[in-house]
């Protein structure tokens, strides 16, 4: 989808349409969660610090979110696509890969399916999306972003090869900004150079990846499209109105935090054994500590004792904490995707 968020929200509110919209808890306090494709053209994104956007953008006009409503939309995306194929695997709300290699509507040519869906999902939620269309998941991935908004792009079998060799290493799905500075030490800047090194020399410099980035600097990906991909993990975490400095304050923030993925994992039974502990200071710098266990949790309380013996060390902090978070992972019954519940 489109600058999903922001897009809904000029969707449902005209005035807001053809103006600068971050989704977000305001101009001081925050990150933004989803920029209108107006707000962009002045360096305004995702995961940028409230703030900061502001004085990219000083007419920029945050819209605090809507997750439920959402949710909503996304659901009737998910049943659009349902309509063309069983084989979709949701990545979030706004963007799943699908496989239409044996579509529902036998329909032989992999552009027309996407620019069918593209139309109905117009038609439906009044919403732009874009696709990428090609031979294997990361191509198509690459391909998604190649003629955003509202376009379509295809890396057809012939050209996979060139167009990821073409590519600076930086924009490669997966490769973050430590792998790429790692990458840029070992003189790899392109997917071409990448290419141009043996197995050999992969594996002394990336161990076990070395197979995986040998086939990507060739276009190729055997990586399935998978209907039920595997929880990995259930956080929450909240962004608070004022920093806080003391312990007792620390505690009273993570009650609710740990009681919503507490009955998430009941909910789903799944069954954790490691918690993490997410701290942002005032500054915007962030720590995580963590804690494994060789039994699961298995009852809320046990979450308190551990998030005390996670705290403890870090307070009083060395600076204010503008938020806290909680993470549980390590299932041994995990049965969905990887989720994070935003406290509103």
């Amino acid at each position: 989808m489109d600058a999903f968020y922001a897009s809904v929200e000029q969707r449902d509110s005209p005035d807001l349409r053809g103006k600068p919209v971050a989704v977000g808890h305001g101009a001081t306090r925050g990150v933004v969660a989803a920029a209108s494709y107006e707000a962009r053209k002045f360096g305004v994104h995702s995961a940028m610090a409230s703030v900061t956007a502001m004085r990219k953008c000083p007419d920029l006009i945050f819209v605090r979110p809507r997750f439920e409503v959402y949710k909503a939309v996304s659901a009737q995306i998910r049943e659009i696509f349902a309509e063309y194929t069983p084989l979709i695997e949701p990545l979030s709300l706004d963007e799943a890969y699908l496989d239409v290699t044996e579509n529902l509507k036998d329909m032989p040519i992999a552009t027309e399916v996407a620019n069918a869906i593209r139309q109905r999902i117009k038609e439906v939620t009044g919403l732009n999306s874009s696709a990428g269309i090609s031979y294997n998941k990361f191509l198509a991935k690459m391909a998604s972003g190649h003629n955003k908004p509202n376009g379509y792009y295809v890396i057809p079998p012939a050209k996979g090869a060139a167009f990821v060799q073409a590519l600076p290493i930086e924009k490669f799905h997966g490769v973050g900004p430590a792998t790429a500075a790692r990458m840029h030490g070992f003189g790899i800047t392109t997917g071409a150079e990448l290419a141009a090194l043996t197995i050999e020399d992969l594996r002394a410099r990336f161990g076990r990846s070395a197979e995986y980035y040998f086939d990507l600097s060739r276009g190729i990906d055997h990586r399935q499209v998978h209907s039920h991909r595997e929880r990995k993990s259930v956080g929450a975490e909240d962004t608070f109105s004022a920093d806080i400095s003391t312990v007792v304050e620390a505690r009273e923030r993570l009650a609710p935090l740990a009681d919503k993925v507490w009955r998430v994992c009941e909910a789903r039974d799944l069954q954790p054994r490691t918690i993490t502990l997410k701290i942002k200071f005032s500054n915007f710098e962030q720590i995580t500590r963590s804690k494994s266990l060789s039994r699961v949790l298995g009852k809320r309380e046990d979450i308190t004792g551990l998030l005390e013996v996670l705290l403890a060390p870090e307070f009083p902090p060395r600076l204010p904490v503008r938020l806290l978070g909680v993470t549980l992972s390590g299932f041994d019954h995990a049965k969905a995707n990887t989720e994070q519940l935003t406290m509103l």
